[in-house]
């Protein structure tokens, strides 16, 4: 089995933000500590390292762990921090994981690591309700195939992910750690869940 410790993490913070109104959302707080910092505290003792991909408060997210920036700066979607982390990560293998998914679980490397038989293989998170595409082990020799993707102006990571062999990892004892915040109304709710 893919040693989990053998791979890099990179926290996809790159957006834009457009349904939190622009925010940079991997500073935004849930119960007092910037989403990115959650991930990071729930990253970093599964693999062997972790990077940040962001495009704006770089500063801000370098205090926290080395930061990789889109190639392209034109918002090209999670596809983009694909690239980057592709481009920048110290293993062969990478492990991406959206910034508003800050409830990830303890042994999702873990888990993804054991699915992988062979480098052409893409490993996604399926809860059984959903795939949840941007949270996905990848293989550095796919980086080519991105780059001729984004370059023929395509952004969607499943028409991407169509060209390869895709293995989805059953976490559907887990559906609540990959609750996405992708609104304000969901950061919030969140946030009560746990004053209840």
């Amino acid at each position: 089995m893919l040693n989990p410790k053998d791979i890099t993490a990179v926290i996809l913070a790159g957006g834009e933000g457009r349904r939190m109104n622009g925010a940079d959302k991997g500073l935004l707080e849930l119960w007092g500590k910037p989403l990115v910092v959650h991930l990071l505290e729930r990253l970093a003792p599964q693999v062997g390292r972790v990077l940040i991909n962001a495009n704006r408060n770089l500063d801000c997210y370098r205090q926290l762990a080395p930061v990789v920036p889109d190639n392209d700066v034109h918002y090209a979607g999670p596809l983009a921090g694909f690239e980057a982390g592709l481009s920048h990560a110290p293993s062969e293998w990478v492990l991406f994981v959206p910034c508003d998914s800050p409830l990830v679980p303890m042994d999702l490397a873990h888990r993804l690591c054991a699915a992988i038989r062979h480098h052409d293989q893409i490993a996604v998170v399926d809860d059984g309700i959903q795939l949840h595409a941007a949270t996905a082990l990848v293989h550095q020799s796919l980086l080519p195939s991105l780059c001729n993707y984004l370059d023929g102006g395509d952004r969607k990571l499943q028409l991407w992910f169509e060209r390869h062999q895709l293995v989805t990892v059953d976490f559907s004892d887990q559906v609540e750690a990959f609750f996405n915040l992708n609104t304000q109304a969901a950061l919030q709710e969140l946030e009560q869940q746990a004053q209840k």
